[in-house]
């Protein structure tokens, strides 16, 4: 009897939307006529490497997509170059190869599908090196502007959620054959969902005769969500809010404290989002793809109040120039944008618009190519040297070679790295180091 085929989908907990995009193709690939022959698993492939900082990678990135965002800015800015990501990415599989290659070889899977940008360079390397038999496919979970990582050219496929980001990936180096437009991963549970409003305010329980708004601020809940209920609720007494706070327990519990009207509901985290929306008129959320995208997927206008980190703003330029809702900054706009799509004539015309938008099925499409490309066979691959090779790298790396291999590896992860980021960025920033050693030439002369 032969081994069941096995597909591990590759992901890190930074942001909801790429275990949810993994979530995603799991549930269409059991749909699919095949899909139940197959076993599947999912890991986090960043936390797995063991780096410095990598492996706390979902506490950081929540640190800096909300304290410290001009920081993950800047650090997008400066890493988002083809050459800078092959140098990093290679020299952190310098120390992390061996826990990737045990990650890998403990499930020995047949297909590999990457929905994270990181993990995309670990896999084909590691592949390569170790000569691993099994196809490499990546699924974008961002839906414009796509950082360098995205592009690997070592994956045999490279899924877009977009035509723009397919072109973006061309534009990176990506070969044509190598990319592909299929949709958004959303699950399929939103496209299954043909619940008319009335139906679906009627199984929530909800008034059926009210003009209703969604509002979502991510499965952590943040941003202004308080000062925004407050605001509508003001302005339009009448209209019904389905606020969801996710797991900010805090949130939730001053929203239900500020005793509001009946029709203001307060949620947690919710797993009926399809119902939810499905209920609602207009979805009020930030500009991540995953709730974006299911909002557009049920064809349901959007105003969106906020784009956390760089990767988010060209959502916002998808949504407004295709007049599929709008984009307001402050509390007041926001406001205003939800009363202006209270218009009849405004609300119908882009719900028309929202109709041939985006794919309803992209997760099914893109299942289809998995089931295709796992019964293909593995490329035949040049092994490559288990260590990166000093020689081979950047001569501003080698100033001097150790004999010490951890000493060699330390220097590799020094400021000379962000320095070199800097300089190929064209950033004027300046480290201290740098800063301090002019003065000191300065001094001395």
């Amino acid at each position: 009897m032969s081994r069941r085929k096995r597909i591990l989908f590759a992901i890190s907990d930074t942001g909801g939307g790429h275990r949810s995009g993994a979530q995603a193709l799991h549930a269409a690939l059991l749909q699919h006529p095949q899909g139940r022959d197959i076993d599947y698993d999912t890991i986090d492939l960043i936390t797995a490497t063991g780096l410095p900082l990598l492996r706390n990678a979902p506490n950081l990135y929540d640190q800096l997509s909300t304290r410290w965002l001009p920081l993950f800015n800047l650090f997008f800015q400066l890493t988002n170059g083809r050459r800078r990501v092959d140098t990093i990415a290679q020299i952190a599989y310098l120390t992390a190869q061996r826990n990737i290659k045990r990650t890998l070889d403990e499930f020995k899977p047949d297909m590999v599908v990457s929905v994270h940008p990181i993990a995309n360079r670990f896999i084909g390397h590691a592949r390569a090196t170790y000569h691993m038999p099994f196809r490499f496919m990546t699924v974008v979970t961002d839906l414009v502007s796509l950082h360098a990582s995205w592009g690997d050219p070592d994956a045999d496929l490279c899924i877009a959620p977009t035509h723009e980001g397919a072109q973006v990936l061309l534009n990176q180096g990506m070969p044509a054959d190598k990319v592909l437009f299929a949709g958004f991963p959303v699950h399929p549970k939103f496209t299954a969902c043909n619940l008319t409003p009335d139906m679906a305010r009627q199984i929530l329980a909800l008034d059926r005769q009210r003009f209703t708004v969604l509002l979502t601020a991510g499965g952590v809940g943040s941003g202004r969500l308080r000062e925004l209920v407050i605001a509508l609720n003001a302005a339009y007494p009448e209209v019904q809010l389905l606020v969801i706070t996710g797991r900010n327990a805090t949130l939730r519990n001053e929203l239900q404290r500020l005793n509001l009207p009946s029709h203001v509901r307060i949620y947690g985290f919710v797993d009926n989002m399809e119902q939810l929306m499905a209920s609602s008129d207009v979805v009020v959320t930030k500009a991540g793809p995953g709730t974006l995208m299911e909002a557009l997927v049920m064809r349901r206008p959007v105003v969106i109040t906020e784009a956390v980190g760089v990767q988010e703003t060209g959502n916002i330029t998808f949504v407004v120039e295709r007049g599929l809702g709008a984009h307001s900054r402050n509390i007041r706009d926001i406001v205003q944008s939800v009363g202006n799509l209270m218009d009849p004539e405004l609300h119908a015309t882009t719900v028309e618009r929202l109709q041939g938008a985006v794919p309803r099925d992209g997760a099914h499409r893109i299942a289809n190519i998995i089931i295709e490309q796992l019964h293909m066979t593995p490329p035949t691959l040049v092994r490559r040297s288990r260590l990166v090779n000093i020689a081979e790298l950047p001569r501003w790396m080698r100033r001097r070679e150790y004999a010490d291999e951890n000493r060699r590896r330390l220097r590799l992860f020094s400021l000379s790295l962000l320095d070199n980021l800097r300089q190929q960025s064209g950033s004027t920033f300046q480290f201290r180091h740098r800063l301090r050693r002019k003065n000191r030439k300065s001094n001395s002369n």
